[in-house]
């Protein structure tokens, strides 16, 4: 018996045998962990080089935009080719992009020109309001989407009317609708 008087038994013989089995795990635990140091180690490089990317596509992609125009109300029969050559007196382009609906694939009526030279958006500017095909071109330069910044349409922000509550600072006629049993004020028949 032991000082606070549980009897304990004695080891088995077959512990002692563990021992080392016990240096040999822990030998491949120290194997695997410096392997997925090793691995993390990799990954944060591979991070480190794809955010050096990102931002070098990002500063591409403000390049491009700032040698594109937007072109709007583009006919829906309309080819880039046909787009091309309305352009080409402006400069030369690198691509003409008609923007197709995802589910439909028909044109959704607006397009993007790139130039080779920012100087060149200038010179197609002055095409706005020129006629394509029977309709009146909206020309103006591509701007660039700023990720995580609305431009203040769609969801969010505070609501604007809705019912119940002031609107300005004339309380609601009526007293508003608060919700909630009134009782029977006598009005018109009740048959309960």
């Amino acid at each position: 018996m032991s000082d606070d008087g549980i009897k304990r038994e004695p080891l088995p013989a077959d512990v002692h045998d563990d021992e080392g089995n016990d240096e040999e795990e822990i030998s491949a635990m120290k194997r695997r962990v410096a392997e997925m140091e090793a691995e993390a180690a990799k990954l944060r490089d591979m991070q480190a080089t794809l955010d050096q990317q990102s931002s070098d596509l990002r500063e591409d992609k403000e390049d491009i935009d700032g040698r594109s125009i937007f072109v709007g109300n583009v006919d829906y029969g309309a080819s880039p080719e046909e787009i091309q050559s309305h352009f080409q007196s402006c400069g030369s382009i690198n691509r003409v992009t008609i923007l197709l609906d995802k589910f439909t694939g028909h044109p959704k009526g607006y397009a993007y020109v790139e130039f080779t030279e920012p100087s060149l958006v200038s010179n197609a500017l002055v095409l706005n309001e020129s006629v394509f095909r029977g309709r009146n071109l909206k020309v103006v330069p591509k701007r660039t989407n700023l990720p995580g910044l609305t431009r203040g349409r769609g969801r969010g922000g505070p609501p604007r009317g809705g019912r119940g509550g002031f609107r300005g600072n004339y309380p609601p006629r009526g007293g508003g609708y608060r919700g909630g049993y009134r009782g029977s004020r006598g009005r018109g028949y009740s048959p309960y």
